[in-house]
This record gives structure tokens, C-alpha cells and sequence, in this order.
């Protein structure tokens, strides 16, 4: 625990721009205090090799800003924001096996709790219906066993992950890449409002950071550090989720994958990883295993779908699966005209049993 001094000087270090987690603890390893740090010539840290040459005149500048970020941290509080440092107790344990960790997390809501299992769901912005259901379906049966889930608000895959947490009335936390009072993406602000009450948001980066392409890279690290699984849903060959997944192997995480078709390139990522070791997603239970978690019977879906269907649903729900088919070949399968099928699949999306994904095209919801 650092005095409330000591915690001001730590608040406007977070304002240096060029100063990152590791360099300010290096600087703090040296002076043994932040308000020493802050004292300093910056010509003097230059000469001890400390601060580039390149950064004196803007670290002395930043010193201006002293009394702003005085007043901007004693504020945060009314703004539902809260400031922890790597000193405080209340601290996620898990940040300090990161090697740069951040040395301040700003949050809203609540932290992770620290004793209980963690899973990280990510993949892919642009992702497939499959890949949707899949993190919501996955993340929805995690939660009901007392997992706590981990994303990073994005569109596509994380958002997904985390409806499904909310949906199984658990808390799920995201990860942001820009400023604990920014939204990002915009569409997520239904998800961002829920999570701050069942769950939280938190961010190293300072309040109004704008959500720069930098940020995300260094968001992917506290993703990875927070979990104890990181399971990764679709991914492009090239992608933030195998990033993710890679500085989660290097921090000694679990990593799991949901194969995919060899075609798709949103699996070629998922199938690379396990081709290189990861384990393989075929249900909650692989990682429910992993964990060790004792649960009871996990309800079957379709088991439970096709209960009370009339017959002309129940043919044409059988003809469906996640991958969504078209209007014409649903009729051809089924044997149906295009009223009768027509019909059905009215009822079958009226009962939440399937989707339609786009204009005739539909597939089973999980």
C-alpha cells in the first residue's frame, strides 16, 4: 500500500505517454519512490540511462501537468472510477506474473475475483454466425459452473462470450484498449452499461485515452494475464486472438481452440494452435475437466429442442444445423413446399430454435 502521496505521483506518471509499465518500475527499482521519480532532473535520468535524450524536454514538460492529474484522480470517484495500483491489496494477483504488468488499472464495477476459475473467450471481429453461437453457447455453460468469463468487448467473438455469461446471470469482465470511460465499440454500449453491474470494466490506459491501434496489442496482455484458460473461437492465420494466445503460452496459460473446417480461413488460426499443442473445444466439459469442476449433467441442446416440435418442424429443424442454408435447399431437403417450410420456420424462429442469419437463410441456435 502506497501513502496517498506516493499514489498521486504514481497517477501522473500514468500521463507520460512515453512511459510504459516497465519503464516506470525500472524508474521506481532506481529512486524508491514515485514523487523521487517525479523530483529529478530529466537530465539526470538521461545520464543514469534512464530516460532517452529524445524525452527530457517532454518529461520536464509533463511536469506541468502535476496539479491537472491532482485534481483529475481526486475526481475519479464521483465518476464511478476507481484507481487500484499494483500496491494495493485489492491488486489482481494474477497481473504480477506478467513481466510488464501495469503499475495502475483503472476499473469500474468490480475486479476479478481472484480465487475463482477464469476463462479469456476470443476471436474474431468479422466472425461467422458458428462462431457467435459457439462464444456465447460456450461461455453461457462455463458461467453456470462458477467460471468467470474474460474478453475484450470487441464486436464478433468477445461480445458474443460475453452475453453469454450475462446471460447465464454471471459476471463477466472486459478488458479495454482505450480509456475506462470510452466505449469501444459504440454498438457494445447496451454489453459496457450490463457488465459494469454484473462484472466490470478495467483498463490500464487513463480516462479519455482514445482507442488507438497501439493500445490493443498491450490490452491482449491483461486478457491473457487475467485468465487461467484462454479459449480462442475463430481466428484468421494473422489475428489479435492468436497474439492473445501466444503471450498467454509465454505467461504459462491453457490454451483451447474450436476446430474448424480447413478451408475457412477464420479456423486457419484455431487449427494451427492445435496442431501446435492446444487443446481441442468439443464441449464445456474439455474445459470444465481442466478445471477440475465438479458439475452436474449438462443439459443436451438439441435434446432439449426438438421436445414439443410438430411434425413438420421437427423435419425441418432436422434439415438445419449451425451453418446457415438457404431457403431453396431447406424445400429440397425436406420434402416440404415452400408455404409449409415457410411456416415452420416462422414457428421454429418464433420459439428461438433457429436464426436468420440473412435474407432466407437460416441455421439452429445453440
Amino acid at each position: 500500500m502506497v501513502s496517498h502521496e506516493e499514489r498521486e505521483y504514481l497517477y501522473w506518471l500514468c500521463h507520460v505517454p512515453f512511459l510504459g509499465a516497465v519503464s516506470i518500475k525500472r524508474l521506481y527499482d532506481y529512486m524508491g519512490s514515485y514523487k523521487g521519480i517525479h523530483n529529478i532532473e530529466g537530465t539526470e535520468l538521461q545520464r543514469l540511462g534512464l530516460l532517452k535524450q529524445s524525452y527530457v524536454s517532454a518529461f520536464e514538460e509533463c511536469k506541468n501537468r502535476k496539479v491537472t492529474s491532482d485534481r483529475e484522480l481526486a475526481g475519479l470517484e464521483h465518476r464511478g472510477i476507481r484507481f487500484v495500483t499494483s500496491h494495493d491489496p485489492e491488486y489482481p494477483n494474477r497481473l504480477y506474473k506478467i513481466y510488464d504488468y501495469p503499475m495502475g488499472v483503472f476499473y469500474k464495477g468490480r475486479l476479478p475475483d481472484k480465487d475463482r476459475p477464469t476463462v479469456a473467450v476470443i476471436g474474431a471481429r468479422n466472425c461467422t454466425n458458428y462462431g457467435k453461437q459457439m462464444a456465447s453457447y460456450l461461455a453461457k455453460e462455463l458461467t453456470a459452473c462458477g467460471v468467470q468469463i474474460i474478453s475484450g468487448l470487441a464486436s464478433g467473438i468477445d461480445g458474443s462470450g460475453h452475453q453469454g455469461a450475462l446471460e447465464a446471470k454471471g459476471d463477466t469482465y472486459g478488458i479495454l484498449g482505450c480509456g475506462i470511460n470510452i466505449c469501444y465499440p459504440k454498438e457494445n454500449y447496451g454489453l459496457f452499461e450490463q457488465m459494469i453491474e454484473k462484472g466490470g470494466i478495467l483498463t490500464e490506459f487513463i480516462p479519455d485515452e482514445a482507442p488507438k491501434p497501439c493500445n490493443f496489442p498491450m490490452r491482449n496482455r491483461i486478457i491473457s494475464g487475467l485468465s487461467d484458460v484462454i479459449l480462442v473461437i475463430e481466428a484468421r492465420e494473422k489475428s489479435g486472438s492468436l497474439i492473445t494466445a501466444n503471450l498467454g503460452l509465454e505467461q504459462g496459460k491453457e490454451i483451447f481452440a474450436l476446430p474448424g473446417r480447413v478451408t475457412d480461413p477464420l479456423s486457419a488460426g484455431c487449427n494451427r494452435l492445435i496442431s501446435e499443442g492446444a487443446g481441442v473445444i468439443l464441449s464445456p466439459d474439455s474445459i470444465l475437466e481442466y478445471f477440475e469442476i465438479q458439475n452436474g449433467k449438462i443439459l443436451r441442446v438439441h435434446e432439449k429442442n426438438e421436445n414439443g416440435l410438430a411434425k413438420k418442424e421437427k423435419m425441418v429443424y432436422s434439415c438445419l444445423d449451425l451453418q446457415p442454408k438457404n431457403l431453396e435447399e431447406i424445400v429440397s431437403l425436406s420434402g416440404l413446399s415452400v408455404s409449409e417450410c415457410m411456416s415452420a420456420l416462422i414457428e421454429l424462429e418464433l420459439n428461438g430454435l433457429i436464426l436468420q442469419t440473412s435474407h432466407q437463410y437460416y441455421g439452429k441456435k445453440l
